[in-house]
């Protein structure tokens, strides 16, 4: 190699002039504080106009830009067009609503750049910390373990690996799914989130293996048929395996019967997963906590801090009863990640918990955010919501027009515009219209389901700016809009 090639000047991605970064900063920092601060004076969402759209088409940036444009561009074609779920009238798909603090702490996990696949550090400790935080507050014991994931999709996939795992009469990790000697069977109720079918087709078991037990009239798992399907199962040779218990479904709230179903599995020997990236929280909440009692006997739950704890994307939690039974499913120790006896490596790898080797440092924002407002606090505001959702409820039962569609159980209601003598398909288009002209003026956002065959507007309350004058306010709209398109 010759002496020219070691002359070519060296290149880092640290500003020339720091003095310049620290102002830009410091002026993203002042204009971040004023979005949140004055995002009730902005509608919920707005659509992007054409030219917006095709800024996102524009060429692969080849040369530098200076980076005050590069935010102008942001100031101008982002910030403006957001989902939305940090507004106070955001009610449609089920989101925290997120924290100035929370932005902070991602601005400093950042900052400090742990990659928390492991390691000898402070990140990895307050991980850790984390993690044994939320199982004081979910009731688990202390020799439990956990592991912090993108979400609840994740959470559920981590509890139902550990529960196939366990379940399988093989070594499934040496010799494949191949080899277990019965098909596996899970059980959920047909209210059950859809990433539990995602799940048991990753773990090699298939759409088959998750027997959807039908819910009762408050739609929750029938306990009586969920025994009918564990028998019918036997019966045909294959091996009932895990229930998975819903403690708040996506559509209406309901909470199963996590006590009855953690005794049945113990009568037939299953596993007890709960999926709580609903509801889990509100064992926190002081006037609510008796609606998941149960939950704390689960063998592995899933839980979602980016909900009821309002820290920012993404923060997931996996909970399993045995410690030990976690670790077996998941650790694995190549020769360039061996621990040592001192030094950086020195220490339990937390990927032995997990699917990540390279994992982003998601505990500052929860650390932080507990830290800051106390666990008390959380609990209060879980339990506003759910007061909210119950004075909505009432709201729509006392204005002709609207009818409840669902038991509100906790923070989710189900409700809709109707017309006397107006057929099903007609009120599906009807009240699909109402939702669909409110978040395009911006008003509020709210989404739409099915429950027990009949399509109705879903209103979920998990949000710490809401006020319920922002529910007066949805009444009056949708009686507005509905009455108008109903002329």
């Amino acid at each position: 190699m010759d002496d020219q090639h070691f002359e070519q000047a060296e290149e880092g991605l640290d500003p020339a002039d720091w003095n310049v970064l620290r102002d830009m900063a410091h002026r993203i920092v002042d204009d971040a504080l004023a979005h949140i601060r004055d995002v009730r004076d902005r509608p919920v969402w707005a659509e992007m106009p054409e030219e917006v759209r095709q800024s996102y088409a524009a060429p692969l940036p080849v040369g530098p830009q200076p980076l005050a444009d590069i935010y102008g561009e942001v100031q101008e074609n982002l910030l403006p067009y957001p989902m939305g779920n940090i507004h106070p009238r955001f009610w449609m798909w089920y989101m925290g609503s997120g924290s100035f603090s929370g932005a902070l702490a991602e601005f400093l996990s950042a900052i400090d750049g742990s990659n928390l696949g492991g390691g000898n550090n402070a990140a990895a400790l307050m991980d850790l910390q984390v993690v044994d935080w939320l199982k004081q507050m979910m009731g688990f014991p202390e020799t439990a373990s956990g592991t912090l994931v993108s979400g609840g999709s994740m959470a559920n996939i981590i509890g139902l690996t550990a529960a196939r795992n366990a379940m399988a009469g093989v070594d499934v990790r040496e010799e494949g799914i191949g080899a277990i000697p019965q098909p596996l069977r899970f059980y959920g109720s047909d209210q059950l989130h859809s990433c539990h079918q995602k799940a048991v087709e990753l773990l090699g078991l298939g759409n088959r293996a998750l027997r959807r037990v039908p819910s009762d009239r408050n739609l929750r798992m029938d306990m009586g048929a969920l025994r009918e399907l564990i028998a019918e199962d036997r019966a045909k040779g294959y091996r009932p395996a895990c229930v998975i218990a819903t403690a708040g479904t996506v559509n209406t709230g309901a909470i199963d019967d996590l006590p009855a179903i953690r005794a049945l599995c113990d009568d037939e020997g299953l596993w007890f997963h709960v999926d709580g990236c609903i509801g889990a929280l509100i064992a926190i909440a002081p006037g609510n906590r008796d609606l998941v009692r149960g939950l704390e006997a689960a063998d592995s739950l899933a839980l979602d801090p980016h909900k009821w704890l309002h820290v920012p994307f993404e923060a997931g939690c996996a909970l399993i009863r045995d410690a030990d039974r976690h670790r077996q499913t998941f650790a694995v120790h190549p020769e360039y990640l061996e621990e040592k006896p001192r030094g950086i490596a020195a220490t339990e790898y937390l990927h032995d918990y997990n699917l990540q080797t390279s994992r982003g440092f998601r505990a500052l924002k929860v650390w932080l955010t507990l830290k800051e407002h106390g666990v008390e606090k959380f609990g209060r505001l879980i339990d506003q919501n759910i007061a909210q959702a119950a004075y909505l409820a009432a709201r729509i039962e006392e204005v002709p027009h609207l009818e409840l569609m669902a038991p509100v159980t906790i923070n989710i209601v189900c409700f809709r515009f109707t017309v006397p003598g107006l057929s099903e398909p007609d009120l599906r288009e009807l009240n699909t219209e109402i939702m669909l002209q409110m978040q395009e003026a911006g008003i509020a956002a709210l989404s739409d389901t099915t429950v027990a065959g009949r399509h109705c507007l879903r209103v979920a309350i998990c949000n710490h700016r809401t006020r319920r004058a922002d529910l007066d306010l949805l009444v009056e709209e949708v009686l507005r809009i509905g009455g108008d398109l109903a002329v």
